[in-house]
């Protein structure tokens, strides 16, 4: 049996979302363990943590909601179950997503959250279905929301630049982030010269470690979502911010199974995607020109500069590991219509002649 390595922060990831997955498991009807074991070859297990989440809603939804489900516990709810649901008990659970109670604490979903969930369910039921194990699926017939097009914020050039001398200076940051700043200036600086000059997912980023880096061939070895790894390739700032850091790092102790992690937190631990997103948002909020900023901003930043110079929309997705290029091609829809606009005065016909009468 394999054992997992605790210094590697992807598989402690997994193995997190393992033990959490039993959890939720427990919490389930026993034939759920079934689609799970059926989709384990091409998911992730965050992807799969994802859908047990979701699918305990719908059943929690049933067992509140339903007066015939509500005579047994979810546990013991049979397979059969399945067929029982119809369309419109679907169409009603999207209408709780609206607004529900759990724990003491209201929760609201708007249209990109219930197609999230709506898609889970009908992964769930088209895997029973497909494999002819029930009769109906009701899932397929209730189309997903209408989502409305998110407007994609990035930074402009000068912004980045101001950004980034923020994170140098730390000048309009309180006295007590001062202290803090000292101690992470070079960190800070590496890190988010990183995300904008490779367009790597914060949790690409956290989960690097020090033998990922390769300064000879100017690449970082990633675990892509999903799990695969591949090699991004870095430029000349993002060296330099890398390598003022690295001379810092090397004389950092790290604590005890955090030894090969890059970056560091002030507890001498590997950074968490929490602590990355909360640092960009320090220093993005000291700069009252910038946008309300995310780290995914910083990686939207990267991608439409790199689509700008290149034009190339299939590199585009390749740097910023996307599966499907249609998900690039969407993101930067409006990008590609300005450049269809220039196309059209690009071609002459004929020179700009005077025509006899």
């Amino acid at each position: 049996m394999a054992v997992l390595n605790k210094n590697n922060y992807h598989d402690e990831q997994n193995k997190n979302n393992i033990l959490k997955m039993r959890e939720v498991l427990n919490t389930l009807p026993g034939f759920c363990k079934t689609f799970f074991r059926g989709i384990e070859e091409y998911t992730s297990t965050r992807t799969r943590l994802a859908y047990a989440y979701d699918i305990r809603l719908f059943f929690e939804f049933l067992h509140e909601k339903n007066a015939v489900c509500a005579k047994l516990e979810i546990e013991q709810y049979p397979l059969s179950l399945l067929d029982d649901i119809t369309r419109l008990d679907i169409e009603e659970y999207l209408e709780y997503l609206t607004l529900y109670q759990k724990d003491g604490r209201e929760i609201t979903n708007d249209e990109r959250g219930k197609a999230r969930k709506l898609a889970s369910l009908r992964s769930f039921y088209n895997y029973f279905y497909q494999n002819e194990m029930i009769e109906n699926n009701p899932a397929a017939l209730v189309p997903l929301p209408k989502r409305p097009e998110k407007e994609i914020i990035r930074l402009e050039p000068n912004e980045v630049a101001v950004l980034l001398d923020q994170v140098e200076a730390g000048d309009k940051l309180t006295e007590k982030e001062l202290e803090y700043h000292k101690k992470t200036k070079l960190r800070d600086v590496a890190l988010l010269t990183l995300l904008l000059g490779t367009g790597i997912r914060v949790s690409e980023c956290v989960g690097i470690d020090m033998s990922d880096v390769n300064f000879d061939e100017g690449g970082i070895k990633i675990r892509r979502k999903g799990g695969y790894e591949t090699i991004i390739y870095f430029g000349e700032e993002v060296e330099n911010a890398l390598l003022d850091y690295w001379e810092e790092r090397e004389r950092i102790i790290p604590a005890e199974g955090h030894e090969n992690a890059l970056f560091l937190s002030l507890q001498n631990r590997r950074m968490a995607v929490r602590s990355v997103e909360n640092l960009v948002k320090k220093y993005a909020s000291r700069v009252t020109s910038l946008k309300k900023i995310t780290p995914h901003k910083l990686r939207s930043t990267y991608g439409t500069n790199l689509y700008k110079e290149t034009g190339d929309i299939y590199l585009v997705a390749d740097v910023l590991g996307h599966k499907d290029v249609n998900t690039t091609r969407k993101h930067y829809a409006a990008m590609e219509q300005e450049r269809r606009r220039r196309a059209a005065n690009a071609v002459h016909l004929r020179e700009n002649t005077e025509f006899p009468n």
